[in-house]
């Protein structure tokens, strides 16, 4: 009878750890204390995880992220000059030890993603960098990235959601802009929309656009800046301090995809520049959490998430851990796509076992 109990336990135990997490990862808004569930996981580790890689990522976008390549001529670019978006323009400068997630990488600089903004214009084109998720399936959720901005002049450095010009969420920081002698340091919030289309795509001159202040140099070290799209709101923050938030029919109405950018076209009123020198902005992580509008992810969700009150089925996502992922903890992501196994690490158990049932919640959430 005592080893019938003892399996008995030993079955509910594992059933209850290889649960961690199946039915998503939540929030909660800091104004009114209103959780959000997320069914779904993207976490891109850039200091050890190499997207310029093709033969590790088994193709063009293998890890869930792609290089991009197109130009812009100076008209649809709206400024003095176009912009020539290319893949050398994208550097993955990655440390070797994954124990380890800052410091210099063997390509100089910060380890992480460059975004390099040439200075040599070529053929009216400034060289430019922007990166994408190879999905467009990226509905309402919760989108995080570790970023160190150039203190180049005449650029701007972008992190954003994105579906066309007029469902589109900005995080922007324009270089000229800073001033570190006053220590003022803007960043540009945007919600571009079918206003800012009929203002000439200058989203400064409707209710969707905030300028903040932020209180540290964006430049001397990574910070954290954070979108909450949810279905009613867009919530950003900075080092998970709230800066503004945003209602009203400028808030996106579909899925998109994921973009960090950095460019220049001269634009006086905007990017300024081009940069006298080139200009390197450097993204460590993006971790995104995230409900699908995939009709498959849908029915994976269905399929595993059996008991939303169980045990650590939600996970709470931590503020600000620069270091914590879930796809590196065994048995957090399940049912979902991770791509740390393919550059080489394996997913690991925490050492802190405290820790894990922290970031545990037992608790039903808001609906998706």
């Amino acid at each position: 009878m005592a080893s019938f109990r003892i399996l008995t336990l030993l079955f509910v135990f594992f059933n209850l750890v290889l649960a961690d997490c199946e039915c998503g990862y939540s929030i909660i808004t800091p104004s009114d204390d209103k959780r959000y569930v997320f069914t779904d996981i993207l976490e891109s580790d850039f200091v050890h995880l190499d997207i310029t890689d093709t033969d590790k990522a088994k193709g063009y976008g293998g890890f869930g992220w792609a290089p991009q390549e197109f130009n812009m001529s100076s008209v649809v670019a709206r400024g003095p000059y176009g912009e020539a978006f290319t893949p050398q323009n994208v550097i993955s400068n990655n440390i070797a030890d994954e124990q380890v997630f800052s410091g210099l990488g063997p390509r100089g600089g910060d380890a992480g993603l460059k975004l390099v903004v040439g200075s040599e214009i070529k053929k009216g084109m400034v060289p430019c960098a922007d990166v994408s998720t190879t999905d467009v399936h990226y509905y309402h959720g919760t989108f995080r990235a570790g970023i160190k901005v150039t203190d180049v002049p005449g650029t701007c450095s972008a992190f954003f959601w994105y579906m066309n010009d007029t469902q589109e969420i900005d995080i922007e920081f324009l270089s000229a802009e800073f001033n570190k002698s006053n220590n003022t340091f803007p960043v540009n919030l945007v919600l571009q929309s079918e206003e800012s289309k009929n203002n000439g795509f200058d989203a400064s001159k409707t209710g969707d656009f905030k300028k903040i202040h932020l209180p540290f140099d964006p430049t001397t070290d990574f910070h954290e800046y954070r979108i909450d799209f949810l279905p009613d709101r867009v919530l950003f923050y900075a080092d998970a301090q709230l800066l503004t938030e945003m209602k009203g029919t400028g808030v996106p109405s579909t899925p998109g995809n994921l973009q960090v950018s950095h460019w220049s076209n001269g634009n006086m009123g905007w990017s300024q520049g081009p940069p006298k020198t080139d200009a390197t902005t450097v993204v460590s992580y993006v971790k995104a959490y995230f409900n699908s509008s995939s009709e498959a992810r849908q029915k994976d969700y269905t399929l595993r998430c059996k008991d939303p009150s169980a045990p650590m089925a939600v996970c709470t996502i931590p503020d600000r851990n620069t270091t914590y992922f879930f796809g590196n903890v065994a048995n957090m992501t399940p049912n979902q796509t991770t791509y740390h196994e393919n550059n080489g690490r394996r997913a690991r158990r925490w050492q802190s076992l405290p820790f894990a049932a922290a970031i545990a919640t037992s608790t039903w959430v808001v609906g998706l």
